[in-house]
Parts: C-alpha cells; structure tokens; sequence
C-alpha cells in the first residue's frame, strides 16, 4: 500500500534533531509572536467565519472542541457499551494514541446519488431506447428531475471549457454552462477532443475477465518453470506470440487488446514447446527478446532504450491521496517519476472497475508506472501478462512494503521479505512476461530491529529487479520514528550495481540533499509530497519557498479542477473531489509557512503548535478541524450536502 500516506506520524514525533530554539521536542519551532492558545486560535476562526455560517457543515459538538462521533460510534456510546466517558469521581483514563486506519469512519456508499437518479440514456442523449429496459428504476422524466435536482454550483464547467463537450449534460453541477434554450446539452466542435487519460478499462476486456475466458499463456508457462525448479531463461519459446488464431478488436492494436487472447477452444499453442534451433521465424519476434527488454539506466549506456533514471524525484504510490488529480499538481511542480496507487492483482483479474481506475494515466505523466499488491507467484504473474498487453507504462512495481494488517495477514506487502520462495517466485515470473522494467518497494523489514534488506537486495538483483526502493523504516516502526538513513547507505553497496532509491522523512531540499550523499540512485518523496506538493521544486531549485495563502489557494483549485476532470462534473463527481480534497487537507494543515519559521528548515517529524497565520486564509489552512477544511472546500466546490460528516482515512488526522 502507499508507504507515504498508509500511516501518519504520532504526533509526539520521536526522534529527530532538537533545533537549539525548538521550544519542545516534536513541535516545529514556530517565531513568537505568531503562536496562541487552542481556544484564542478557534475563536479568531469563528469570529470571521461568522460572515458565512454554515450549520451542515458542523463537524464538532456544541461547544465546538471535537468532531461529531461516528453514527455507529454515537449509538455505542448511547448505549453504554464503551467506557470512554468517566464516571463522576473517577479518573479519567489516559487517552490512547490515535494510530492506524480511521475505521470507525462510515465506509457505505451515500444513497442520495440513488435518489431521483435520471436514467444513463438521457444523459448520453439516447432516449430513443433505453439501456435496461423495463427494469429501469431510474427517472425518464427531465422536468421531474430538475425540480429535485440541486442547484448550480458556478457560472463555469469545466469539462466542457477544456475538452469542448459535457458528458454529464443536464445533471451536471455547472449545467448552465452548455445548456440551450431547451434543455439540449451544447457541443462545441471546434474544441471536441478525446479526453488525455490513458490506460482505461475496455468492456469487451472486462466482460471476458468476469467469465474467465481469459488465458495467460505466458504467465502459465513462466509458472510451469518455477514449478519445475527451472530458472526462465532467455529462450525462444519463453516469447510465444499473444494472438493465435484470432484477429484483433476492432479500433485496438493486436499487441494492446485482451481480446485477441485465444479462449478455450482458440488455437493455442501446445503446452510442449521446445527451444528450436535454426533461422529466425515470425514467432520469435512477436515479442521482445530479453536482450531488447526495456532497462533502468543509472549512468552510462544500457542497451535496448533505457530509461534513465539517476538523480530523479519518484512520486511515492500514496494510496488515497495519490490519485490522478494529485498526481498532475506534483508533476507541475518538478516530480519526474510518479506511480498509481497500490492496486491489488486479484481485483484487476476480475475486472473491476474501481481498482482498474488506479491504472489510468495522464498524458503528462512521462515516466509513469503501476503498482501491484499480491501474495502468489500465479496471480502476479498473470496479472503482470494482464497489465503488460492493455496498458501503456514505463515500469511495473510491486508492493513489498506495505504494513496494514489487512495485506500483511495474507501474505503480501511487507510479508513477502519473510516469504522468500514466494517473493522469488513472484519477482522471476513476472519479470519473465513484462516487457518493461519490474521494480520493488521494500522497507528495513518486518521487525524493528531484525533488517533484512542488505539480504534480499542480491537475491532482487539476480532475481531480475531492475531497481529497488527502500523506505528506511521496518513495519513495526510504521512512521513513530525518523527513517534509517545510514543503513539504506549500507544497503546502496549491497545492492550494486542494481540502483537503489531512498525514501524516508524527505520535506525540504536539505533533506534531499542529505539523502542523495548516502550514494543512492535517487530519492522517493510521499508525506513531503502530500505536506507541500511545491517541495519538488524547492529541491531543484535549492531554495526554501515561502508560499502565500493565495498561492496554496489556487493550488487546491487546480485540484477541484484536475478533480472535475477526473470524476466528473455531476453530483457523485463533485463529492467525490470534495472527499479527496478533504483527505488532501487532512496533511496540507502540518505544513508551517517558512516565514513564520524561527529555525530553517521544517523537520517532517514536527507537528505545527497552535498559531495565527500572516493573514485569515494562512490561520484557516493551519487548522486541524474537520469543520474548517470543510469550510475551505465550500471556497472551492460550493455547500456541502445536507448531514454531510467526513471523518479522515487516517487516526491521527482525525481528532484534534
């Protein structure tokens, strides 16, 4: 999962240099005249927000000190069954620290998006026959759904300002944009273009991973040699053609659509295929030969077009928060390499479309790459065969590095270290099928004083890993104590001369500057990112970037926009980029502004101590309540809905 936002930081830090003017350890040490009180702080807050009150937009209790409690976790409460409230004389009991996924937060789909939901066919301007029929449950009335149908949030759509067209029509947010007189949804041909996001799910594709019908010919072959203690070599039948026997989709090429995969009953070659010897036929060159396999370059030359690497800025796959949108705003500022977010192979075996989303890409994104969780060497390398014929990436990584109970207790994530058979398995598979670079994200180890990668780094390298990124913490460590960056420059010597990247406690150029002495390859940010998503250019510019309110402000609309985008424009759409704003803001808010600093620079172990900011906005941004990045995102995506309550992803951001 994503190493970088998995987890946040315990508040008390742990660790990390002591500034000789830090007033306490684990708080950033902030000029005096600038900090105050919790309740001084709060109250500056309410006294402006007054001007726009919003009573749907309360996230805390009458007296305004915490968040509103779960709907599950009120009805406890009520009940008696938790003692968290002390009784009159008693004690109270020491407060545990928040850690972990916030699972108390609601995880059920909102049903107001079923409410008066017009039907798909109208949307798409289709009404002449409708896609279910009979069975259709949603309205076909226009007018009724207008009646119910929230009002505009703005003048402007986005989607149709940029790519000339609204797909979402009449139940768009921003409708009044491109509506006619009439109601008809405007189209403006001059500006009709294909939307720049790669790697979609196609249904044909889909409808065939759900049946089954697909087969992985390579995936099963690579298998059969592991299974037979065979080491995949640079053979000839290791290169069997994809398409046998059938003919392409239309509108796809042959090499990229699962459609052409044969079903049962295709032509499929025999299970027995030899190593011929003799001229080269058309079946040998269908696919790469592992001497023109795309490889990692560091410096000097490799061949078969290397993709070059060394002394780059690599985008840590956060999962939640490393989303599309997110991704664009750090490729603004400098990141060279970004990855998508964690996604688990048995989903994209079946198809799904929620976890097939994570693979897409933007057209901005030069170096880009997946990455994939699983446990079994059979469900890996299919999936890597899978990936390496329907979408179009730079490298493919797996997740070695992942610490939440949920991947840990089946066997993947950080448990492949102590898995080596498996994690060999894996690693020479799909390295065998993919014809791009396979990389892997690997921290200390498992135990917090038991390291193993200076271990497994060798094994990655003859394995077939084309390069390796280690976060310097173990799984029981989490993010409660700094990154160990002597041992990853112990780990650089192990490792030669298979390049290896950092990754670990990295928010300024300093730090940056730090970690590329320790000889690495280069350096993977992930909760600098989410901190100050600017911070790529701070490091290739050598300089601290004292960025105003306004600044950070148009940063978050070009996110709403980069979200619109993304999700769409109708209502679902834009709750959804609410929801992951919100999250976003839930680490935007650690952040301290550089001139309201007293020591340079900002350690990312030191939690921000009450302050008033240079103006309103810089104090509403340092807030750590829920209410009050609802409120920032009511700036950019309009009122919230009715009951609305966001609790954050993470424990520690949730209640303060």
């Amino acid at each position: 999962m994503a190493e970088g936002a998995a987890e946040a930081p315990a508040e008390s830090g742990g660790g990390g240099d002591s500034g000789a003017s830090a007033p306490e350890r684990g708080v950033a040490p902030i000029k005096p005249q600038y900090l105050t009180t919790k309740e001084q702080f709060h109250e500056f807050l309410e006294a402006r927000g007054q001007e726009k009150p919003s009573q749907e937009t309360e996230a805390r209790d009458p007296g305004g000190n915490d968040l509103v409690e779960p709907e599950a976790k009120r009805i406890r409460l009520e009940d008696g069954q938790t003692g968290e409230a002390a009784e009159p004389g008693e004690q109270p009991q020491a407060q545990k620290r928040a850690r972990g996924q916030n699972k108390g937060r609601p995880h059920m789909k909102p049903t107001r998006y079923d409410n008066n939901r017009l039907c798909p066919s109208l949307v798409q301007e289709s009404a002449a026959k409708c896609f279910f029929g009979d069975r259709c449950r949603f309205l076909h009335d226009v007018g009724r759904y207008l009646e119910t149908k929230p009002s505009d949030l703005g003048p402007r759509c986005v989607l149709f300002e940029t790519f000339g067209r609204c797909p979402y029509g009449v139940t768009c947010r921003f409708a009044g944009a491109h509506l006619g007189p009439d109601g008809q949804n405007l189209v403006r041909e001059e500006w009709v273009q294909a939307p720049p996001v790669r790697n979609g799910l196609d249904k044909a594709l889909q409808q065939l991973l759900r049946k089954r019908k697909v087969r992985f010919e390579r995936a099963e072959q690579a298998l059969r040699q592991l299974s037979r203690d065979r080491v995949p070599g640079p053979s000839p039948a290791a290169a069997v053609p994809e398409v046998t026997g059938a003919e392409s989709a239309p509108g796809q090429d042959g090499g990229d659509t699962q459609q052409a995969l044969p079903g049962p009953d295709a032509g499929a070659l025999p299970s027995g295929s030899v190593w011929t010897r003799g001229p080269l036929t058309d079946e040998d060159v269908v696919r790469l030969r592992p001497c023109e396999k795309r490889k990692v370059r560091v410096s000097g030359f490799l061949f078969g077009a290397p993709l070059d690497i060394h002394g780059k800025l690599y985008l840590a796959p956060l999962t939640t928060c490393g989303n599309l949108p997110f991704r664009r705003i750090c490729k603004r500022f400098g990141a060279d390499v970004t990855c998508g977010e964690m996604a688990v192979c048995t989903n994209l075996l079946q198809g799904q479309t929620s976890e097939w989303a994570l693979l897409r890409r933007h057209q901005c994104e030069d170096v880009f790459g997946v990455q994939l969780e699983g446990a079994f060497p059979d469900t890996m390398t299919k999936c890597a065969e899978l990936l390496n014929r329907t979408i179009e990436v730079d490298f493919v990584d797996i997740n070695v590095g992942c610490p939440i109970d949920l991947v840990y207790k089946k066997g993947g994530g950080c448990a492949l270290m102590n898995r080596s058979a498996k994690f060999q398995q894996i690693v020479r598979g799909m390295n065998q099928v993919l014809d791009v670079p396979l990389t892997v994200k690997i921290r200390t180890g498992v135990q917090e004083r038991v390291n193993l990668a200076h271990r497994l780094l060798p094994e990655l390298r003859d394995w077939g890993a084309a390069l390796v990124t280690l976060h310097g913490r173990s799984r029981e460590q989490r993010y409660t104590k700094l990154a160990d960056w002597q041992y990853i420059e112990q780990c650089v010597t192990a490792a030669s001369p298979m390049p290896l990247f950092g990754n670990g406690d990295i928010l300024s150029y300093e730090d940056a500057n730090r970690a590329m002495q320790t000889g690495v390859a280069g350096i993977m940010i992930a909760r600098g990112a989410l901190l100050k998503p600017w911070l790529f250019t701070e490091i290739k510019e050598q300089r601290h970037w004292d960025i105003s309110s306004s600044e950070r402000l148009a940063i978050l609309q070009d996110f709403t926009r980069y979200g619109l985008e993304h999700w769409g424009s109708d209502t679902q759409g834009v709750e959804k980029t609410r929801r992951f704003l919100l999250e976003w803001l839930s680490f935007l808010c650690r952040y301290v502004p550089v001139g309201l600093l007293e020591r340079l620079p900002q350690r990312i172990n030191e939690r921000p101590p009450y302050y008033l900011g240079r103006d309103y906005l810089e104090t509403l941004m340092a807030s750590q309540k829920a209410a009050d990045w609802i409120r920032i995102s009511e700036m950019l995506l309009g009122p919230v809905p009715p009951n609305f309550v966001f609790l954050p992803k993470h424990k520690a951001n949730a209640y303060k």
